[in-house]
């Protein structure tokens, strides 16, 4: 079996961790790096590319054409529509969610003018809401390079990046675990999405022991909520789940608005959730917000 990835340090390591679960089965796997548009470009924010699927449309088309027969991803990068032939394979068991700071306790804490690093949209609209007087900075690059950019005080003061990806890495004391309730992470963030091409069955089985029920139950709201409002991976959508509980948010990006709903989650449907929410920012405005 071959295992398509991105080629940084934290993509090379979920498609190990990937690759070690499925040999406990008994499957043997090897990784084949592809390097996508998002990798390529690095000197503008994300936001400012055209399309989707930054990261992700080079893999599925080597899954498409045969030459993978698996992708990994981190399933917040993954759009909430796959392509035709295409499918979710498995969600392993998600990691902490949440939002970290690097180099502060709080961004409560900072001093007005602090240079806070970022380049998500979704990220950058929620600081400006809570702290307008700080500065945000834009930071590309893969976990270390963010980390030592704020270290070595490149420009920063700190920076805003997943728990996930960080402890991951072993970089988990790098950062103060932020309230997700102050800013909310992205659908799917800290999960894996393991894509598979669609009629593969013999693939599907192979990776059904991965699967971790619960945790795709609370992606499967949250993505749900992305796709009813329209928006793309890098729209200022956030969402977390909390117990059986969906929380959603749109930010205006120049923080001047925020509007924040939450809904229950039956785990039997989950995808109701997130389009009950949806219709709740909605009702608020969120379309106009987004559309600004």
């Amino acid at each position: 079996m071959k295992l398509g990835t991105r080629g940084s340090q934290l993509a090379r390591w979920q498609a190990e961790w990937v690759r070690d679960r499925l040999a406990a089965q008994g499957v043997a796997a090897k990784i084949v790096v592809i390097k996508t548009r998002g990798d390529a470009e690095v000197d503008r924010p994300l936001h400012e590319l055209e399309g989707k699927g930054f990261f992700t449309k080079e893999i599925e088309e080597a899954l498409l054409d045969g030459r993978i027969d698996v992708a990994v991803h981190s399933l917040k990068d993954l759009p909430t529509t796959l392509p035709a032939g295409l499918a979710l394979g498995a969600i392993p068991a998600r990691h902490d969610p949440r939002e970290a700071l690097v180099n502060g306790r709080s961004l409560s804490d900072l001093p007005a003018g602090a240079r806070v690093g970022t380049s998500s949209l979704r990220r950058i609209a929620q600081v400006r809401f809570l702290r307008p007087d700080l500065e945000v900075v834009p930071l590309r690059g893969n976990v270390p390079t963010r980390v030592r950019k704020v270290e070595t005080h490149d420009g920063l003061d700190a920076a805003l990046l997943a728990i996930a990806g960080l402890e991951r890495l072993g970089l988990g004391g790098k950062g103060s675990v932020i309230d997700p309730l102050d800013v909310m992470p992205a659908p799917g963030q800290g999960a894996l999405g393991i894509e598979i091409r669609a009629d593969d069955a013999a693939t599907r089985t192979a990776l059904q022991p991965l699967h971790d029920p619960v945790s795709a139950v609370a992606v499967s709201a949250e993505r749900a909520l992305l796709a009813a409002l329209g928006g793309g991976c890098q729209a200022p959508v956030a969402a977390w789940v909390d117990s059986t509980r969906l929380y959603g948010r749109v930010t205006e990006q120049d923080g001047a608005s925020q509007l924040t709903a939450s809904a229950p989650i039956d785990p039997s449907v989950p995808e109701r959730a997130g389009e009950a929410v949806a219709r709740l920012l909605e009702g608020e405005g969120a379309a106009s917000l987004l559309a600004r």
